[in-house]
């Protein structure tokens, strides 16, 4: 690097004797002058040349002083590190000059020995300076990019330095979310742009703070559609216990949103949440140009089936079993026993319950309803007929009667 170092002095022969002092450092290139002959030429020079890297100005000069030049260099956005040269014994000035924001001063007659000593020191402060400075730079470039995807807590923690690693791609135990919003493409295709526009930004935004409240990670947005991730990239050992309290917000939080925009004559679909639990391979796969980071592997399948499961069940949550195992005093009531496409093997799968939804007595009675159910009991039908009577309102015991209607047995279903 070279250091471009602007001297202010009215004395004609400094310039000489500058450039003849410090002729070996010009010649290796790591210093280079810069000459002005009072403040308003230096100011001139530096709006020409904002590279420079370091001044070094008298004090008693015409037109504008050193002491004038050294506060408009630390009014500019750009402050430049300041060596004041001043009479020996002149302290009244030399305290201004230091209150003023100078990094040094020198006495006159200058001793070029001093002076290249403070120099060198005034451009190794200018260094650090720059450095860092390149690193906040870095830092708030890498947060801006993080805060897409991670609660501000995590995004502010992985923009340090060092944190680098947990951007790396590797296997993972994770929990996933999968949301949908039912006939969105019906009203991509009718609502007006002035209307469209603000209803998905609210929509997005809103469900990302509730994510970003339980300390998620959001992977995508495609549209109306969103995946979150939990355990990624931070540790969380309540994990899945956090991935269906997000999931009960997030629905509670789309059925406001949903009803709010309904009042002003927008029909704004439900949405369907599906939550599955796993090994997966999470980490950048955006390369050095593009930041994406993001989860693969079979799990997220899964998680995406159980959202579209929703659509069969009537029920707007679902979520598997390892899901359901992992969560501590995980409160729901089972669905069945789900084969999803790509799966060979059935999946249980269940759908969560607020706990004063689960201490209802028309949970018991499902649970006892489904009991019978997987034990191939004929009372099953029965059974969910007396549940469906008195809850005309519950879409999953409508679905399980329905099924029985139709001489389905037991608890394991396709869904189609």
């Amino acid at each position: 690097m070279t250091a471009t170092i602007l001297f202010v002095d009215d004395e004609p022969d400094l310039e000489p004797l500058v450039l003849q002092k410090f002729r070996n450092q010009i010649r290796d290139g790591s210093v280079s002058f810069m000459f002005a002959r009072d403040g308003l030429e230096a100011l001139q020079s530096i709006a020409r040349h904002p590279h420079v890297d370091l001044v070094v100005s008298d004090i008693n000069m015409p037109r504008m002083d050193g002491l004038s030049l050294l506060a408009k260099l630390q009014e500019a956005e750009d402050k430049k590190s300041t060596i004041i040269v001043s009479a020996y014994g002149d302290m009244s000035n030399i305290r201004t000059a230091m209150n003023r924001g100078a990094f040094d001063f020198l006495t006159k007659p200058i001793d070029f020995g001093d002076l290249e000593m403070t120099i060198d020191k005034t451009i190794r402060h200018v260094e650090m300076i720059r450095e860092a400075r390149r690193r906040q730079a870095e830092a708030e470039r890498a947060h801006a990019s993080l805060s897409r995807y991670f609660s501000p807590q995590i995004a502010s923690r992985l923009a340090c330095e060092g944190e680098a690693e947990g951007m790396a791609v590797h296997w993972r135990d994770v929990a996933i979310i999968f949301t949908d919003v039912t006939s969105f493409t019906s009203l991509v295709e009718t609502a007006a742009p002035e209307v469209f526009g603000p209803v998905i930004n609210e929509y997005v935004g809103g469900m990302t703070e509730v994510v970003f409240m339980h300390e998620g990670t959001v992977a995508k947005v495609i549209g109306d559609g969103i995946q979150i991730l939990f355990n990624a990239p931070s540790d969380q050992p309540d994990y899945a216990a956090r991935a269906i309290a997000c999931a009960h917000d997030l629905d509670a939080w789309a059925q406001a949103f949903r009803e709010r925009w309904k009042s002003k004559g927008v029909n704004f679909g439900i949405t369907r949440i599906g939550v599955h639990a796993g090994p997966a391979m999470v980490g950048n796969f955006g390369g050095n140009r593009f930041f994406d980071y993001t989860a693969y592997g079979d799990i997220i399948n899964t998680a995406s089936r159980l959202e579209v499961a929703n659509k069969f069940l009537g029920t707007r949550i679902c979520v598997s079993a390892a899901v359901a195992e992992a969560a501590e005093n995980f409160k729901g009531r089972p669905v069945g026993d789900l084969m999803l496409r790509g799966r060979s093997e059935p999946l249980r799968a269940y759908e969560p319950l607020r706990a004063e939804v689960f201490a209802a007595p028309a949970t018991t009675q499902y649970s006892e309803a489904f009991a019978k159910l997987e034990a191939g009991d004929a009372a099953a039908m029965p059974a969910f007929a007396a549940l469906v009577g008195s809850h005309a309102d519950d879409p999953l015991a409508g679905f399980h009667l329905r099924r029985l209607l139709n001489g389905a047995k037991g608890v394991r279903m396709q869904l189609e």
